[in-house]
């Protein structure tokens, strides 16, 4: 069953990919255009579709909007796109916890997925995204 997720923006980093969840307004473009600086690859923005691969959740560009990003007060701007299993969703949220207790998941087209709160702090939100996605993401799978 494909999925396609609203309000959802998604990059992959060493080929597995990281979900950003929030509500408008959080960052979640912002952050995405950070880590594609940073040598990560666009999903999608505002939207990334979900498909049940075996035992892994995979994301990909949504058919309609592939490869477009908001990059606010500039317009929408076209980059590459790839697709990647979901190694980790992160919830950009004012209440996160400094630390968490222990990690949550989420559950998509019957797969759970670690997902983790962070505060969106911008200055340090990039490195706190790819250390969590180090920390607390599930290993990649070979894809052909």
């Amino acid at each position: 069953m494909n999925m396609v997720l609203a309000n959802v923006t998604c990059v992959a980093l060493d080929g597995r990919a990281l979900l950003i969840e929030g509500a408008p307004g959080t960052g979640k473009s912002s952050l995405a255009l950070a880590l594609i600086d940073a040598g990560a690859q666009l999903i999608g923005d505002d939207g990334v579709t979900l498909v049940a691969e075996g035992d892994h959740l995979i994301a990909s560009p949504p058919p309609r909007i592939a490869g477009l990003i908001e990059v606010r007060g500039v317009g929408l701007v076209t980059l590459p796109t790839t697709s990647a299993p979901v190694a980790l969703a992160i919830a950009l949220d004012e209440k996160a916890p400094r630390l968490p207790d222990e990690l949550a998941t989420a559950q998509w087209c019957g797969i759970s997925v670690p997902r983790l709160l962070l505060y969106p702090d911008p200055a340090s939100l990039p490195l706190r995204a790819r250390w969590a996605l180090h920390q607390h993401g599930t290993p990649g799978i070979a894809r052909a």
